[in-house]
Formats: C-alpha cells, sequence, structure tokens
C-alpha cells in the first residue's frame, strides 16, 4: 500500500474552473494498493468503498441522497484513449459490477467514462448548480503493473504480475470543501466550524474577563477568538452572518459571577453558566461530531 497526499495540477477546458470546485491545482489524497490477484482487488476495493462511505458518514453524508455510485466503463473500439485488452477490461468490469451489487446499492453505469488503464466505480455528488461532479473514486488497474514492469514471486516461486487498486478515501481536499460547504451552507457542525466560539465582551470594562475566558476555551482545545473591535450588535451580527456555532456575550453580570451568557444558533440561549459547564457541552459536541 502506497499513500499519499500530494498536490497535482491539471488543465482544464476553457469555462471548467470554478471556485473550489474545479480548479487547475489541487491537493489529492491517494493510495495505490498491489493485489497478488482479482480475488484480492475485489476484496481491496469493497474495503476502499467501506472507507468512503464511512468518511462520508462522518461528514453528514448519505448515500442515495448527497451521493451516489457510478460504474465507469470503456470502450473496447477506442485503443486510442483505453488500453487494448478486451479480456481484462472484460473481468474488471465485471468485478466491479459485481461488488456494487453485492452491497445492494443502486448505481449507473457510464460508458466512456474508464481511466485509460481500466475501469473505475466513481462517488458522484451534484453541486447547487445541478452539476455533477466526481467526489471520491476506486480504480481497477490492470495495465500500468505492466508498464512499469511489476512482479511479485507466488507461493510456488514462479514470477507473476500484480493488479493495483487506485482509492482515495476524501478525494480531492478542494472540491470535498466545496460540496461541504454548499452541503451546509456554511453552517458547519460544531467539530467541522473553523471558527467554533466566539467571545463578546459587552464593553472594555469587560474584556479582561472575556480574555480570561478565551484563554480557558484555546485551552481546552476549543477554536475560539476573543473579538473587541466595533460595538456589540456589529460583532453579534458578524458572527451570526459567519455562521459561527457559539457566541459568549460577557457584560456585567457575567463578569461578577464569573459566568457566562451564551448564544447558539437554532435560537440557544444559555444565560449564567458557569464556563465548565460550557466547555463540556461543546467538547462533548466535538467529540462526539454532534451538532447544536
Amino acid at each position: 500500500l502506497f499513500r499519499s497526499l500530494a498536490k497535482l495540477y491539471r488543465y482544464e477546458a476553457s469555462g471548467e474552473l470554478s471556485g473550489l470546485m474545479r480548479v487547475r491545482g489541487f491537493c489529492l489524497a491517494d493510495a495505490h494498493i498491489i493485489c497478488a490477484d482479482a480475488k484480492q482487488a475485489q476484496d481491496e476495493v469493497s474495503k476502499a468503498l467501506d472507507l468512503i462511505e464511512y468518511v462520508a458518514d462522518v461528514f453528514g453524508l448519505k448515500r442515495g441522497e448527497n451521493y451516489s455510485y457510478r460504474l465507469s466503463l470503456g470502450d473496447r473500439t477506442d485503443e486510442k484513449k483505453y488500453y487494448k485488452n478486451d479480456a481484462a477490461w472484460d473481468e474488471g468490469e465485471a468485478l466491479l459490477r459485481e461488488i456494487l451489487q453485492k452491497r445492494n446499492c443502486k448505481f449507473i453505469e457510464a460508458p466512456n467514462e474508464a481511466a485509460f488503464y481500466g475501469p473505475k466505480i466513481d462517488v458522484q455528488m451534484k453541486n447547487v448548480r445541478g452539476k455533477e461532479e466526481t467526489a471520491f473514486t476506486v480504480q481497477y488497474d490492470f495495465c500500468m503493473p505492466g508498464r512499469f514492469n511489476l512482479e511479485y514471486t507466488a507461493d510456488d516461486g514462479t514470477k507473476k504480475q500484480p493488479l493495483v487498486v487506485h482509492r482515495s478515501s476524501i478525494g480531492a481536499i478542494e472540491r470535498v470543501m466545496a460540496f461541504l460547504i454548499e452541503h451546509y451552507a456554511g453552517a458547519f457542525p460544531v467539530w467541522l466550524s473553523p471558527l467554533q466560539v466566539a467571545v463578546l465582551p459587552v464593553g472594555e470594562m469587560h474584556e479582561a474577563y472575556g480574555a480570561e475566558v478565551h484563554a480557558v476555551l484555546k485551552k481546552a482545545g476549543v477554536r475560539a477568538e476573543l473579538w473587541t473591535a466595533d460595538g456589540l450588535g456589529k460583532r453579534i451580527r458578524k458572527a451570526k452572518v459567519e455562521k459561527v456555532p457559539y457566541q459568549i456575550v460577557i457584560g456585567d453580570k457575567e463578569r461578577d459571577a464569573t459566568t457566562i451568557t451564551v448564544e447558539g444558533r437554532n435560537d440557544l440561549k444559555l444565560e449564567q453558566i458557569p464556563l465548565d459547564q460550557f466547555i463540556t457541552r461543546i467538547t462533548g459536541e466535538i467529540k462526539n461530531r454532534k451538532d447544536l
């Protein structure tokens, strides 16, 4: 197994570049699994799909609702685009089809969408404009081992050529982030949000206590910022526009009682509670990946 998180560059047709969804330079989480035979390749493809579904579930994406499978096939007549080996194409496509059928999941078959070196299973998502893009992929490669003269010594002492499974657990980082931004409309779950808490002292006389609260949150591993510039109303509006999960407002009552008042998305409000109580709540949400 060879794994990498590497920067790739790609020419795109005119008009194809679009925000983070389709870029010329992107970072890909990729792996190449060298398999002894078709049976082992089938097992590794199935495990790769298990991994992809696990990652998708962590991000709150549901199969059949937020993403779907596509079996991408080659064209035996197009020897310019696809490596010529009809028997290998037949075996690879049948193997991937069988895997999807065994998983009891809906999928479509797409002719002429394979990689040049073999068929693949693509995980497809639609962006907000309805355009379908490939987010994750698992590819069956019977071509490149031969080109690179890959060999292994089998149990019987003979030299044999392996197969390679290309798989990505999360696809292109930029594209997945674009899907997540659209999926959550910017209102990320607490665990995923770049900023989890904005600490908002009402005035200058509350900033010292606000700094103490901010320091405790940071020490607990919470992504928090202390906002003091501009009036309180502007800071509250900024937090709501940026869809920060939690705002901690600190005034006279909170400072004098060494408590905090918490406002969150979905009209949540916790008035004058101990800071450690809130830390228990938010760290639990982060650890268990639960939203507000």
